[in-house]
């Protein structure tokens, strides 16, 4: 089997070029939209117990929903690997029916009602903030409060990241479409600095050029685990909860034009492993959704903050939030 380096590199100009797919049992097709640095070493793991040839194509969420959506059933991807629950919800037509057994290794709240997807690991929403500048006691119980002036050139935010949009698809559902907007054009006239994704927020509000951004947990606790306790930036969970505290998940599905479906589901199962599940914990400081994983590196239990509970078929409705982030000229 060829190393995992050369599939995560080579395999994307050979599943576009000339590889048609998944041609035999033993060779798995995955579109992820989770980064290679978080889960190739996963990945691999799956690949060397299973024995299967596992070519993956890394992009973003959206990048390969659209793909996948312009593909049709002539897609090369046996498993569609994504960062949220978006992404899914956009090609959730495609996905085929999980079985009842798989589905069962995942909590209500971490899966699609129709079966067609399941969660893999969760990551909350927080605000970090300069500790230096800083304490819990400054920054307000909802992040819809942020829109007070004094905020002014004060936050970091990244409105084309995936996990920003499915917070505010939360934000619609918990608060309407309405004070969405308003949230969304009271932090425009605060003037925030904008940004590609979510780890150059986190180092910006450490090295003070931002106060506080809105990002999702597992940052922070990256940087503090290669620069130690030093690092001046934590994490906030907002005291009334509210969508700025929401649990997402990051999940996975089986394409229905697959042609290798009960290898793609052994991966999907392998990720809900104790192995699997302690690796997120461990590694990518994400919170582990099967039972007897603790999470690891800090990160505050999730029954210790307060979360809503916002039903998945919201946070997948990418498409509406999208049109109004458009709407208010936040999105191009």
């Amino acid at each position: 089997m060829p190393s995992f380096a050369v599939l995560g590199m080579l395999a994307i100009s050979c599943l576009v070029a000339a590889c048609g797919g998944s041609s035999g049992s033993n060779t798995l097709t995955i579109y992820s939209g989770r980064s290679e640095s978080l889960v190739a070493p996963i990945i691999q793991q799956f690949g060397e117990s299973s024995g299967a040839n596992v070519l993956v194509k890394y992009a973003d969420t959206p990048q390969l929903a659209a793909t996948l959506l312009e593909e049709g059933e002539r897609t090369p991807a046996d498993v569609f690997f994504a960062q949220d629950p978006g992404g899914l919800g956009a090609v959730e037509h495609m996905l085929s029916q999980l079985p009842e057994d798989l589905l069962s290794l995942a909590p209500e709240w971490a899966k699609s009602p129709s079966g067609r997807w399941i969660g893999l690991s969760g990551r909350a929403r927080t605000v970090v903030y300069n500790t230096e500048n800083l304490t819990e006691a400054d920054l307000p119980d909802d992040i819809f409060d942020f829109v007070d002036s004094k905020w002014r050139g004060r936050i970091g935010w990244a409105p084309t990241n995936a996990s920003f949009q499915t917070m505010v698809s939360a934000m619609r559902g918990i608060w309407g479409d309405d004070k969405t907007r308003q949230w969304i054009e009271g932090i425009k006239d605060n003037e925030p600095k904008a940004y590609p994704k979510n780890t150059p927020i986190v180092a910006a509000a450490a090295s003070g050029e931002i106060d506080v951004g809105f990002v999702n947990h597992y940052y922070l606790h990256r940087f503090l685990a290669e620069e130690g306790e030093g690092f001046q930036a934590r994490n906030y969970h907002p005291r009334a909860g509210g969508p700025g505290s929401i649990i997402m998940v990051a999940g996975a599905g089986v394409l229905s034009s697959s042609d290798n479906e009960v290898l793609a589901q052994r991966f999907l199962k392998f990720l809900l492993s104790p192995p699997a599940q302690s690796y997120f914990a461990r590694e990518t400081f994400e919170y582990p959704l099967i039972s007897g994983i603790p999470a690891q590196g800090g990160q505050v239990p999730i029954s210790e903050f307060a979360h809503p509970d916002v039903p998945v078929a919201v946070l997948a409705d990418l498409e509406t939030t999208q049109a109004l982030l458009r709407s208010t000229g936040i999105l191009p």
